[in-house]
Parts: C-alpha cells; sequence; structure tokens
C-alpha cells in the first residue's frame, strides 16, 4: 500500500511513528555504541568494535531520517530533493561501515592479532537481537505502508545492526571454541557485504520495490499512542 492511497491523517501518524522509532534507534545505539566499542577495544575483538562503529553510524543514519521526517511533519509534505540527498546520506553510511571492517579486518589478518573472550561483548549482543529485530520490523512495517524509502533505508541499517550481532556472536563463540585467530575479521567481511549490498540499494532508491512483498498493511501493532 503506498502513502497515495492513505488518507492524510493516517500518513502524518504513520510518520509520527516513524520519527519516534528513529528517536528511538539514536537513544539505544548511543549507549549500545559506547559499551561495544570500549568491550571490543578492550578485548581486541575487530568484529565487536565495528558492530559498535555500527550502532553509532546507525544512529547518524536515523538522525537523518528523524530531521527529514520532522520537517515533513512541519511543511505537510516531502521536499522529494531533501529526501533524496537524505536517503544518499543514509546510503553512505553503510558503505563507511563496510571500508571500516573491511579495513580493520584485513589488519588484524596481516598483523596476527589474537582477541581475548570477552563476556560483555557477548551481553551487548545478545540484547541487540532482542532489540533490533523488533525495532526494525516495526521501522518497515510503517516504510512499506508509506511507501517510503527513506523510513525502508532506516529499517535496512537496523536489519544490518541484526546480521552484525548474529555474525559477531557467531565468530565469538566459535573463537572461544576452536581458538582460530581468522573467525573474528572473517565475521566482519560477512558484515561489509551486507552493508555493501544494502547500501547500493539504499542510494538506488530500490528498497520499496524490494521489500514491497510482505508486511502489506498489518502495521499497527497497537499503535493507538500514534497521536
Amino acid at each position: 500500500m503506498s502513502a497515495v492511497a492513505l488518507e492524510a491523517a493516517e500518513v502524518e501518524r504513520l510518520t509520527r511513528r516513524g520519527l519516534r522509532l528513529a528517536q528511538l534507534t539514536v537513544t539505544y545505539n548511543v549507549v549500545e555504541g559506547v559499551v561495544a566499542v570500549t568491550a571490543g577495544l578492550m578485548a581486541g575483538l575487530v568484529s565487536v568494535v565495528g558492530f559498535g562503529f555500527d550502532s553509532a553510524i546507525e544512529s547518524v543514519a536515523a538522525v537523518l531520517v528523524g530531521l527529514r521526517l520532522a520537517a515533513r511533519l512541519r511543511h505537510g509534505e516531502a521536499d522529494e530533493r531533501k529526501e533524496r540527498l537524505a536517503l544518499q546520506g543514509v546510503a553512505v553510511t553503510f558503505f563507511v561501515l563496510a571500508a571500516y571492517v573491511t579495513f580493520e579486518g584485513i589488519r588484524r589478518l596481516v598483523e596476527g592479532e589474537v582477541p581475548q573472550s570477552s563476556t560483555l561483548s557477548i551481553v551487548v549482543l545478545v540484547a541487540s537481537l532482542i532489540v533490533m529485530p523488533a525495532l526494525a520490523a516495526a521501522k518497515r512495517r510503517v516504510g512499506l505502508r508509506l511507501g517510503d524509502n527513506l523510513i525502508l533505508a532506516d529499517a535496512a541499517q537496523t536489519r544490518v545492526c541484526v546480521i552484525l550481532s548474529v555474525s559477531t556472536l557467531v565468530g565469538l563463540i566459535a573463537y572461544a571454541v576452536t581458538g582460530a585467530t581468522w573467525i573474528d575479521p572473517v565475521a566482519g567481511f560477512v558484515i561489509a557485504a551486507f552493508a555493501i549490498h544494502e547500501g547500493r540499494e539504499a542510494w538506488e532508491g530500490e528498497l520499496v520495490e524490494d521489500d514491497g512483498d510482505d508486511d502489506d498493511g498489518d502495521d499497527d501493532d497497537g499503535d493507538d499512542d500514534d497521536r
């Protein structure tokens, strides 16, 4: 369902919900990023540092999205040029993440750095696996209802965080079991590949088309707070 088929009041309600989700993303990721980067640096875990860096990047993306949604609510309509620039800005955050994780992974492989086990890192990753899937799904439903690539790009950024959480956690567990130092950087390369894919789609504005085959309208989740 596209925004054209929606009543103006419904468009505003969904836009406000998207704004609140972007604000929640920023709040959560600032805390998550600080903890993850600290834990990763202490343990010498490149994938955990990359995960924390992703939290910062996701916060930047959510700020860009939030600013545009707030502007829509103030002006009553979208500025297509500025929205396109914001969407490309979100796409750039994916590419920055991919470049950083790839560089650090190669460096760790070349230098043969040995990571340490980290209980705090595991706690952060498990928390992300609880929070981020629900947040990504909520953003995606709103984006699909509105036919909005900007919100869908934000949802995609959050999904990358989920994928990153899974690959990083698997890497940490595999390292703890096998002691293989290459597993952590390779987990980072998996993250980079997903980030490049999502960044390309965000840049080209293909997210609505690719994601439009499901979540076809059941977005409310008890959204009676969206006023």
